[in-house]
């Protein structure tokens, strides 16, 4: 599982935060991602899942304001890890996110430079857009704590609701960062990329929706217990 640790850049003993560097969990982490209400949070939570994320991306349909993110993350367990997802988003549009939504991770799905994602006090993830081998080269470049492999479209940034060719996920774990997988999952093939790549975590969000948004809470339940099943 994820587990608290105490760091910060600026305070090393400020914060406690999850770690992501534990790859001795019994289970893979499951995140649920593009919660736009406390209702659908408070469903993925009761449905098994160890982290959310908050979309601050305004043309997703899953993007949500500052207000309705803080909201969400006043009504959640502190044992949930919450995640905030910025694609090319300022410097004081982030630390304004992690101060009043208390966010444990920042997660990057845009052009930030690995300098940029290294430059706030919480954890990170870097998501790169898989279409070939190729689109490993640049994995190296970011010592963020994680990185997020999601399928490549020309014009969307993420929740494609497709898959990418996961033999490149596992040449990616070769490279000693934890892996969250994405693109595509489903509750029906889950079980099958956790068995294969045994990532750290997968993330999901249109595969467990009912509708661009709107999470459906017997897919997040059946999507979770194939996870968590799948790695022990």
């Amino acid at each position: 599982m994820l587990k608290p640790e105490i760091r910060t850049q600026s305070e090393p003993c400020a914060k406690r935060i999850p770690r992501l560097d534990d790859c001795g969990h019994m289970s893979t982490i499951v995140k649920i991602c593009g919660i736009t209400s406390p209702a659908d949070a408070l469903a993925a939570v009761e449905a098994g899942a160890d982290a959310l994320g908050l979309m601050f991306y305004e043309p997703s349909p899953r993007n949500i304001s500052l207000k309705i993110a803080a909201e969400i993350a006043r009504q959640l367990p502190p044992f949930i890890v919450k995640v905030g997802v910025f694609v090319n988003a300022e410097e004081e549009t982030i630390s304004r996110a992690i101060g009043e939504c208390g966010l444990n991770i920042a997660q990057f799905h845009g052009e930030e430079t690995p300098e940029f994602c290294g430059s706030f006090p919480v954890m990170t993830i870097k998501a790169f857009r898989i279409r070939d081998a190729g689109s490993l080269k640049d994995l190296a470049e970011y010592r963020t704590d994680a990185w997020l492999l999601d399928a490549y479209a020309a014009d969307k940034l993420g929740g494609t609701g497709t898959k990418f060719n996961w033999d490149l996920a596992i040449e990616a774990k070769k490279l000693g960062k934890p892996i969250f997988l994405a693109g595509g999952l489903t509750p029906e093939n889950v079980a099958e990329a956790v068995r294969k790549v045994q990532p750290y975590a997968v993330d999901v969000s249109s595969g467990v929706e009912s509708a661009p948004g709107k999470k459906d809470q017997a897919k997040m339940r059946e999507f979770v217990k194939a996870a968590k099943s799948a790695s022990e």
